[in-house]
């Protein structure tokens, strides 16, 4: 199956159309200004669409979508397919941690790579806290370019590991100097950029947001039917978007005949999409508190995450740190092990609702618990091998077992 992608287009306009190639990765050159990078969308010869493509059997790797994606030149690792699980409750976990570098980040990157493999790009660059770099890193490796990846040194310790692990160069600078340094690698090296380069929103790949496409058809084709909301962990807005536009392809393509709710959800110590729907603005800049949620405390929002909620009669709403935590530990008990940051799309149904009645709600889980920082500082002493402690640890309420030196986890801090 052939790509039949067309053209990029102007979020701001869409009237406003560029050729496909090559990826405008820093935002569309007519409708952008000074205050805002307008991102791009991909455009499509929609009639051509193979009438099964939708009725074709489930399968691992994103070339089951191949025309309604751009073009995938790069090789993939078996991206895609993850199970969508029921809670007790009814509402649907879609568990993005069965990917292969445990991400959502597995689609973009399959999708972003490509378009530097095709482009004739020299390499990769990103700019990462964790899933993305580890993503890139390894699409990259799998399509034979060196890959260059920005990282936080307060990100979790095993994320530096993970990147060189896949051959990445690890480079960690100072937060203002890494997009000036992320330009100069794309003009001087020939790197293309699979994060944002821009300074003004968030622009992004304009490829790589497609990827987050197939989630809305697996989820559709799943259930056998569009859902009525989905609630999805939000930094940049760019899963929010591509899910968003997967649902309004289904229904432009006559597979279903509804578009769900998309309901954004940022860290209460961050929230620019929050804050720019609220204020009118396609663009916010917040300053971002402390919070355990790392991978989407953002300064700045994308505007895709604007035209996303709009679009499909959504909103965007914060969580805090407790409620996201309390919702990791919902879907722990149902054997969902995710990052405190994926728990969020549950966290905000639980918090905020709406409890719709007229159809399924499905909340996207979006990495391993492996991601966060708090796994990778805990430690658990041995315990005490004798029958009592034993025997209490398994049939008393709330029995923790007995140590010779602590009975609770404790990170390399002392904290618990």
């Amino acid at each position: 199956m052939t790509s039949l992608a067309t053209a990029q287009r102007s979020l701001a306009d869409p009237a406003v159309r560029h050729p496909l190639w090559p990826p405008l990765t820093r935002g569309c050159p007519v409708t952008s200004t000074e205050e805002v990078a307008y991102p791009l969308d991909i455009d499509y010869a929609y009639d051509r669409v193979p009438a099964d493509l939708f009725a074709r059997p489930a399968a691992h790797g994103l070339e089951r979508w191949a025309p309604l994606l751009p073009p995938l030149a790069a090789p993939g690792l078996g991206e895609g397919n993850t199970p969508l699980v029921e809670l007790a409750d009814g509402v649907w976990i879609k568990d993005e941690s069965r990917n292969p570098t445990w991400s959502h980040k597995d689609r973009l990157n399959r999708v972003a790579v490509s378009a530097a493999v095709a482009s004739g790009a020299q390499g990769i660059v990103v700019s990462s806290s964790g899933n993305h770099g580890a993503a890139a890193a390894a699409y990259a490796a799998r399509a034979g370019l060196p890959c260059a990846v920005f990282t936080s040194p307060d990100a979790p310790p095993a994320v530096a590991t993970h990147l060189r692990a896949y051959g990445a160069t690890v480079l960690t600078v100072p937060r203002g100097a890494v997009r000036p340094l992320m330009r100069r690698i794309v003009d001087e090296l020939g790197f293309q950029s699979v994060s944002s380069v821009t300074d003004s929103a968030h622009t992004g790949h304009p490829f790589g947001p497609e990827g987050y496409k197939t989630l809305a058809y697996e989820i559709a084709l799943t259930l056998g039917r569009a859902p009525s909301a989905v609630h999805l962990p939000t930094g940049y807005g760019e899963l929010l978007f591509g899910v968003a536009k997967g649902f309004q392809e289904l229904v432009r393509l006559g597979v279903t005949r509804s578009v769900p709710r998309v309901y954004a959800t940022e860290p209460a110590a961050a929230g620019a999409l929050t804050e720019a729907l609220r204020s009118g603005r396609p663009v916010a800049r917040v300053p971002v508190g402390p919070t355990a949620a790392y991978a989407i405390g953002c300064e700045i929002n994308g505007y895709r995450g604007v035209v996303a909620v709009r679009e499909t009669g959504g909103a965007a709403r914060t969580v805090t740190d407790e409620q996201m935590t309390a919702a990791q530990n919902e879907l722990a008990r149902h054997g969902l092990w995710c990052e405190v940051s994926s728990a969020a799309g549950l966290a905000g149904l639980r918090a905020h609702g709406p409890h719709d009645t007229e159809g399924p709600v499905v909340c996207v889980v979006t990495s391993s618990g492996y991601k966060d920082i708090g796994t990778a500082r805990r430690t658990y002493p041995p315990m005490d091998p004798d029958w009592a402690s034993i025997r209490a640890a398994l049939t008393e309420p709330g029995g923790a077992p007995r140590t010779g030196r602590t009975g609770t986890a404790q990170d390399e801090t002392g904290q618990v």
